[in-house]
């Protein structure tokens, strides 16, 4: 069923939404309505700004919606509220040593310096709060400047009964990262599932949940708590209706004219096969990237399947062809075209796949190895599933050979404490065997048995799990070392009972595997931009009056992934780098922005 237009639907108070006109003026328009697009959005209406927002799906939120909304920014005063220490120094070391060349060290530093000011004009203008972690570590902690915890965001959950109808505009998390049929999950929640809490809190717990659940199915239709990447999503989209800010959904963008002189641009519209005509005299380009363009795709990622991509609908090119036109050219420095993570799929009741990524609750835990397709281990697996991904691939400079897929396998123990991809853990032997006739699940009572199932060399696979076994079970990994660093340890389990908690024997059956694919999670090549996110020519100026945000801009982080939320961070911050360069100086409520103590002693230090 064709979801009905975000302009046919009412706001919270009944009425008609915000609308655009044949030949209405804009300050500022906005191509693209995922977290880096809304937060454009939102910036342009708190600095007063007549824009707009389109997107071409029926949903607003893009990839964003699926994630946990983590959200990068080193400095903000939420670091000082648990107590957590940094300084821009060791925030600028950290990417200098992370990401160096692959991206400009005067982007980076434009990023520190604004981030605090952007979250703090976010938080004072909008529905969006944050907070951060006492520990939720940097992914490449072995390096100087990492933190473990207190630059990482995450938003805090939403009530969505407050956007009334347009609740339905906002994209529904992943099937398979809520429970009970489609309740929102945060962090707190993951935990009472998976028996981090005493049984009688967590049983408590989730049954106050699930009863809140079913009273927002009765009276909104829909779950009306949205967490995590949902409530970041739905905080700015209310903020937007609050402001009157026309959004367009099911709508595109066909043309951009050429500006003349000091004139704004002229932008036609379709929406829903209407087509009308605007002005506007700032563009922020935020359409989500590259990835879905079957062009681009195979120019930057040859051989990289679609149906491995985990991410919203959207991104399909369109609106990087109006950049090229426009002048504006692709950066060349990534150190890997794409952000990567493992993922398995299964095909859904309703015919549907799921593209599940394989973040952090299985391959990092003990019991757990992969292996390629000649039964042999190749990489640590609890490293980020950023170098997991570009290990797959073969960016190293070997051969992928056999790894594409892999095989994440696991003990019963395993299986039974951690889960598998889409399989949750505490699973009964009958709803493992669904999983297993639904071909998701492989299973065999004997490594033999299960190298069988998955189609690789008996032999090979049992001598690389004797391998394994030996040293794994004193908590060891002489040939991967898995557990290197804080947070690889972080996403372990410290209850092992081999004292390490990422590493334990694979030794008792029945075993359990599921295919692994490379999925490109989000672009990190795009458009070459300045340090307030305006687009460049290949001759290095600015082209007046366009912006690119988010994945449409080339990655500040160079095609590294240092950190949890180093896409959507710097989507929000070069966002508002975005809008205070059009307005020219800083938003209304930046004069209030306090970062962590100590942060700015270092300030033009370089």
């Amino acid at each position: 069923m064709t979801m009905p237009l975000a302009t046919e639907l009412p706001t919270a108070d009944g009425q008609p939404p915000a609308a655009l006109h044949e030949g209405d003026e804009l300050d500022v328009l906005v191509i693209g309505a995922g977290g880096a697009g809304l937060s454009a959005a939102v910036f342009a209406a708190i600095a007063g700004m007549r824009t707009a927002i389109i997107e071409r799906t029926e949903h607003v939120g893009g990839t964003t919606a699926f994630t946990a909304g983590t959200t990068w920014v080193p400095g903000t005063t939420h670091a000082e509220e648990i107590g957590a220490a940094d300084s821009r120094a060791e925030a600028r070391a950290f990417l200098d040593a992370a990401v160096g060349p692959h991206s400009p060290a005067a982007l980076r530093e434009r990023f520190l310096e604004l981030g605090p000011e952007a979250v703090t004009v976010l938080e004072a203008g909008s529905h969006v709060t944050y907070r951060a972690r006492e520990k939720h570590p940097d992914y490449l902690t072995q390096l100087s400047g990492s933190r473990l915890s207190g630059r990482a965001l995450e938003p805090h959950p939403f009530d969505g009964a407050q956007l009334g109808e347009r609740l339905a505009l906002v994209r529904e998390p992943l099937p398979e990262f809520t429970a009970f049929g489609g309740m929102s999950l945060e962090r707190d929640d993951i935990g009472h599932l998976l028996g981090a809490h005493p049984e009688e809190e967590s049983r408590s717990h989730l049954l106050a949940l699930r009863r809140a659940y079913r009273d927002s199915l009765d009276a909104h239709g829909r779950d009306s708590r949205r967490t995590m990447g949902n409530a970041l999503i739905a905080g700015l989209l209310g903020t937007l209706d609050d402001a009157r800010v026309p959004v367009l959904t099911q709508s595109e963008v066909t043309s951009v004219s050429s500006r003349s002189h000091d004139g704004p641009y002229r932008v036609v519209i379709s929406e829903a096969g209407r087509r009308q005509a605007i002005t506007a005299r700032n563009i922020i380009f935020a359409s989500g990237g590259f990835n879905r363009s079957p062009e681009r795709r195979a120019q930057l990622l040859p051989g990289h399947d679609l149906d491995w991509c985990p991410g919203a609908p959207g991104h399909t090119g369109q609106a990087h062809d109006l950049i090229d036109d426009l002048g504006g050219r692709y950066g060349s420095a990534a150190l890997a075209h794409t952000y990567y993570a493992p993922v398995s799929r299964r095909q859904r009741e309703d015919g549907s796949w799921a593209v599940f990524p394989h973040f952090v609750m299985d391959r990092a835990k003990p019991h757990m190895v992969v292996v390629d397709q000649d039964g042999h281990r190749y990489l640590n697996e609890s490293t980020s599933y950023h170098l997991f991904g570009m290990r797959m691939v073969g960016h190293d400079n070997e051969i992928p050979g056999r790894s594409i897929p892999s095989f994440l396998i696991t003990d019963a123990e395993g299986m039974h404490r951690y889960g598998l991809g889409m399989v949750h853990p505490f699973q009964s032997e009958s709803r493992l065997a669904g999983h297993v006739e639904s071909g998701y699940l492989f299973r065999g009572d004997s490594i033999a048995e299960l190298a069988g199932a998955i189609g690789v060399p008996a032999t090979e696979l049992q001598t690389t799990i004797e391998r394994l076994n030996g040293p794994a079970s004193v908590g060891e990994d002489p040939d991967f070392h898995r557990g290197a660093n804080d947070y690889e340890r972080f996403n372990g389990d410290a209850g092992s009972p081999t004292g390490h908690p990422n590493v334990a024997p694979v030794d008792g059956g029945p075993y359990y595997a599921v295919r692994l694919f490379p999925g490109d999670i989000g672009a990190s090549t795009g458009y070459v931009t300045d340090e307030s996110a305006a687009v460049l020519t290949a001759s290095g100026e600015p082209i007046d009056g366009i912006y690119a945000v988010g994945n449409d801009m080339q990655s500040v982080m160079g095609g590294v992934y240092p950190a949890p939320g180093i896409t959507i961070g710097p989507g929000l911050v070069f966002a508002y780098a975005a809008v205070r360069d059009i307005l020219g100086r800083p938003l209304p409520g930046a004069e209030a922005t306090r970062t962590v103590p100590g942060w700015d002693d270092d300030a033009g230090s370089r």
